[in-house]
């Protein structure tokens, strides 16, 4: 049985109804409003007939009109406070409380008492929720189980009485069979209303959506289109058919076209799936068809039929602009890619080129120097010196390129031992001793006792730490300090170099490791330096599976720390601890290319 509960009324009898149903809402108010009235005017049309009957010693008609009457007026009086589902139940109740008092007056007219009484169930299920059937149907057991009792323990029997039940509950009977008929009359309007709203609602979304449409029938056949594939594939919309899409397929896209309808179809899955399309240009008097990317979303219509097929709709949308982005996208990543690496194969070739020639410089520099070309006057001497002193320089440039090249070109190999990192803090002091000295700068080492054995290159983390202590030197004011403190943190000895001297700003931390980046970059900058160093530190310190954290403050000086594992770039867990992963990062399918497809297509 239809009811207006279809609508969106509650478990517990509740209106409930949402903002699309606002029309049946209305409809269902009208309804027990007119029930209320009815049931007052049923009355009214009654009485003069139950006050004969009465003068007449025949009180049934009478009362029965009367409860009519009270149940009508009490129903409008709680409509009228906006307190419908009570006024509906007070409907139910009244046609209810008929039957069951027609049934407890004479057993004999039991059969018509439960007509009466079947009645407000039914009209309980058209305009209430599912607890008030409850109830209602739970009165009708219990009047059906009380005539019972009182039919087989007997009753006194009247015939006065029998003959104004007759009556009276005929009328009654009547009265309430109009009463059900009317709403049942208003409920099919109401379900008119809602099905035409919701089919106009979905015929404007789907003719003014910006997505294609297409729904397809059991057997593949397109049953409807919507307007804007007009704009998608440059044709009317009637031309549309099954066949015409197969034929505007790509010849490589149609196997998956054809799968993907297929789990649709037979499977009732849901499938996307992006395909080359052959888009009309009327307009064009080429005969080279024009193939656009569309992604094409399949989705079963369910349904309660037997049949193993399934309705489908399919959304296409034209995704052309995002696939020439994505294309421009990897052109540009493969072409930065390129480019990076002539810039490494271009400083592997100049710094191979020019360190052959600038070791003979300093070779011969040297030579001259010490006097073993002869004996040079003072002024001589102190050229070949610069000479010598340029040369070194430039080696050391050249070196770094190299370096830098390699660690980016992912050719830098490493040789891992075991070594106590103690070991080497003594020979990077030398290295730079000279140049410590030169500017006054007092060096410090601060060596955790007991230190255990690290796995790492030790040429490496000699060239960390040099680069670091060389970096710090250079930025530090005139008799300043520098510190090395080497310690254990963790799984990592930690190698941290801190100075007094000018400091960085927030910004250019950010960018510390960037190859070829300095603090000062302007051409009368005031500290030498090619930006290498910190690159190629934190470069050496990735392959050890370490990092490179800097702390500094303008005006306060600068700690650089390299943290590098104890057990080298594979962890031993044995040797540490087990560490849990709280996040993997999923792997990113390749992005293929589609150039060459769309080529193909074109």
């Amino acid at each position: 049985m239809r009811s207006l509960d279809f609508f969106g009324k509650g478990e517990k009898g509740g209106a409930g109804f949402a903002a699309s149903s606002a029309r049946p809402d209305v409809l269902r108010r009208k309804t027990i409003a007119n029930n209320a009235r009815l049931m007052i005017a049923f009355a009214a049309l009654a009485m003069p007939f139950a006050m004969w009957a009465l003068l007449a010693k025949a009180s049934l008609g009478f009362a029965l009109a009367c409860l009519f009457l009270t149940g009508g007026m009490l129903s409008l009086a709680f409509f009228h406070r906006a307190r419908h589902d009570e006024a509906a139940f007070i409907q139910a109740g009244t046609i209810m409380g008929g039957g069951i008092f027609l049934t407890l007056i004479d057993s004999r007219f039991a059969d018509l008492g439960l007509a009466v009484t079947v009645l407000g169930p039914v009209l309980t299920a058209l305009l209430l929720g599912r607890r008030a059937r409850m109830l209602s149907w739970i009165a009708v057991a219990a009047s059906i189980f009380v005539g019972w009792t009182l039919s087989f323990y007997g009753f006194p029997q009247d015939a006065s009485l029998a003959h104004q039940a007759t009556i009276a509950g005929g009328a009654m009977f009547a009265a309430s069979l109009l009463l059900v008929a009317h709403t049942t009359h208003h409920i099919n309007a109401g379900y008119v209303v809602h099905d035409k709203a919701q089919v106009n609602a979905y015929r404007h979304l789907v003719e003014n959506i910006q997505d294609t449409v297409i729904c397809f029938s059991l057997d593949g056949d397109v049953l409807t289109t919507s307007k804007s594939a007009e704009t998608l594939f440059g044709c009317p919309r009637y031309q549309i058919t099954a066949a015409t899409l197969g034929e505007r397929l790509h010849v490589m896209d149609r196997p998956a076209y054809l799968t993907a309808y297929a789990d649709a179809n037979q499977g009732g899955k849901n499938r996307t799936i992006e395909v080359r399309m052959r888009r009309d240009d009327p307009r064009s008097g080429t005969a080279a068809p024009q193939f656009i990317w569309v992604e094409v979303r399949f989705a079963p219509i369910s349904s309660d039929a037997t049949s193993d097929r399934y309705e489908v709709t399919a959304l296409l949308r034209d995704v052309t602009e995002r696939k020439d982005a994505e294309a421009a996208m990897m052109n540009a990543t493969r072409a930065a890619e390129d480019a990076s690496d002539a810039k490494s194969r271009f400083l592997a070739t100049i710094g191979h080129e020019l360190r052959t020639p600038l070791s003979a410089v300093v070779g011969f520099s040297e030579m001259m120097t010490t006097g073993i070309g002869g004996e040079l006057s003072p002024t001589h001497r102190e050229y070949a010196g610069l000479i010598h002193q340029s040369g070194r320089h430039l080696l050391d440039v050249v070196g770094m390129l190299l370096d830098m090249s390699r660690i980016e070109a992912g050719k830098f190999e490493i040789s891992t031992a075991r070594f106590d990192a103690n070991d080497i803090v003594r020979p990077c002091f030398a290295m730079v001793d000279s140049m410590a000295k030169g500017r006054n700068v007092t060096l410090y080492a601060e060596v955790e006792a007991n230190l255990p054995g690290i796995l790492a290159d030790e040429r490496a983390c000699r060239q960390i730490l040099i680069n670091l202590l060389s970096n710090a030197i250079k930025f530090s004011h005139e008799n300043g300090t520098v510190t090395l403190v080497v310690k254990r943190q963790g799984t990592a000895i930690s190698f941290a170099v801190r100075d007094q001297g000018i400091g960085m700003a927030p910004m250019a931390l950010e960018r510390i490791g960037e190859p070829f980046f300095q603090a000062q970059d302007g051409l009368n900058r005031q500290y030498e330096g090619t930006g290498l160093g910190l690159s190629i530190v934190k470069g050496l310190a990735e392959l050890h599976g370490g990092t490179l954290r800097a702390m500094s403050e303008i005006g306060a000086g600068t700690t650089m720390t390299v943290l590098l594992p104890i057990n080298g770039p594979a962890t031993k867990i044995e040797d540490t601890v087990a560490v849990i992963p709280l996040h993997r990062e999923q792997m990113t399918a390749p992005n293929t290319s589609w150039q060459n497809e769309k080529r193909k297509a074109q």
